[in-house]
């Protein structure tokens, strides 16, 4: 048993507390989730091969593992929605579908583990899951307990059928039901994100308290007004959302879709490009068994997904937009940065922009930098710090560099 969480667990009952400190989700969460790209489909007689069921999630785990996706970080399997029965067992447990998960949770969770990897479920603290399944509302403990005696290693907590005003203490009595089990389990919430649509004013310092990490806007879609929308979003409540995250608690601007159907080659290195400026979880929303070529090597990035597990975990800051043209920076460890030169305009034509060191937020005292360009692998040479840098931007696309201090 995790040594880390049992003392966690001590201090906790001492102080009268049950705030989550499970030692898990260091840096952003990285793994894989059902939702996005397979959505409810339950169809399994006349779609078995992409139906909500325990094959689905095998597949995955097996290109997870030899495609190298768990070589680069990506280590979670999570089911979405739609995987358990619409009944509880006569003991007030959870169980999988039989038919579509006719080996059970427990034996997925072992051959997950088997793979060297770890496997997310869903649950919704309502009366009913978003599509209507059974809830958690009034069997909390049942179901924590639940998920920690088949080896889930993640929960991603949604909030349909419920009431935000209430989800202040409700999903508090989750954490403690997680905490009761002894089991370390990464516990995703939708809290904030219900709140904010009722009108309501997150309380992020409780959030943190209790979540590794939590949704705060809307769903992401397979297109790039998605995206767009999302990164407007964390532009305009940057403030709130960088100082509520950290190591052990993050914001999560929903799934990666690359590899999907809505974005270009562009937009895709854009998202990637982004997520990682956020330091936001990496959980790829795609069909694995397929992807191409051109998204496999945007999601398997090394220097990329250095940047997004920085150890720092600060989240990146917009310094500077005029029209469709952004650029953010985000510091990272060692006085090092990354910046991001996103161009938002669709009109194809490549864009230019010029600015200092200084002007990109590399004010830390140091006089030069060693640029690279993190998706040509290259190294762009030495600047000081009120040099000018020229990156050239395609339409809905990016240029990505990160900075060290220069040793010459």
């Amino acid at each position: 048993m995790n040594i880390w969480f049992m003392t966690s667990l001590v201090i906790l009952s001492l102080y009268g507390t049950f705030s989550l400190d499970n030692g898990l989700a260091r840096t952003p969460p990285m793994g894989w989730m059902a939702w996005e790209r397979f959505r409810c489909n339950i169809d399994c007689v006349n779609d078995p091969d992409n139906c909500i069921g325990e094959k689905l999630f095998m597949q995955i785990a097996d290109h997870m593992s030899t495609d190298g996706f768990k070589d680069v970080g990506y280590e979670y399997v999570a089911i979405d929605d739609c995987w358990m029965s619409h009944q509880r067992d006569s003991n007030g447990k959870l169980y999988g579908n039989t038919t579509r998960f006719p080996s059970g949770i427990k034996r997925l969770a072992d051959y997950v583990h088997s793979k060297g990897l770890k496997l997310g479920i869903y649950e919704d603290y309502g009366k009913l899951t978003c599509a209507g399944y059974p809830g958690s509302l009034d069997h909390l403990e049942v179901d924590a307990q639940t998920f920690a005696d088949w080896g889930v290693d993640y929960l991603k907590f949604d909030g349909c059928y419920s009431n935000p005003k209430v989800m202040d203490t409700g999903y508090p009595q989750m954490t403690k039901a997680l905490n009761k089990t002894g089991i370390p389990i990464v516990f995703s919430c939708s809290w904030p994100d219900y709140q904010r649509a009722s009108g309501m004013k997150p309380n992020y310092t409780l959030i943190g308290d209790n979540c590794n990490l939590w949704r705060n806007f809307n769903d992401i879609q397979d297109s790039w007004d998605s995206v767009t929308s999302i990164i407007d979003y964390y532009a305009k409540e940057h403030d709130t959302l960088a100082a509520a995250q950290g190591p052990g608690k993050w914001n999560d601007p929903d799934m990666v879709i690359i590899g999907d159907f809505g974005l270009s080659y562009d937009q895709s290195k854009s998202q990637m490009a982004m997520w990682s400026i956020f330091a936001s979880p990496l959980m790829m929303s795609n069909d694995l068994r397929s992807v191409s070529d051109e998204a496999k090597e945007i999601l398997l990035n090394k220097e990329i997904i250095a940047v997004n597990q920085d150890a720092l975990g600060v989240m990146g800051r917009q310094v500077y937009k005029t029209g469709a043209m952004e650029v953010w920076t985000k510091p990272l460890v060692n006085k090092s940065f990354a910046t991001v030169f996103l161009n938002r305009n669709t009109n194809g034509m490549p864009r230019s922009i010029s600015m200092t060191l200084k002007d990109m937020g590399y004010n830390t005292g140091v006089d030069h930098y060693t640029l690279r360009d993190v998706y040509l692998h290259k190294s762009l040479g030495n600047y000081g710090i009120n040099d000018q840098f020229t990156a050239t931007v395609n339409p809905t696309g990016v240029v990505m560099v990160t900075a060290s201090i220069s040793t010459t």
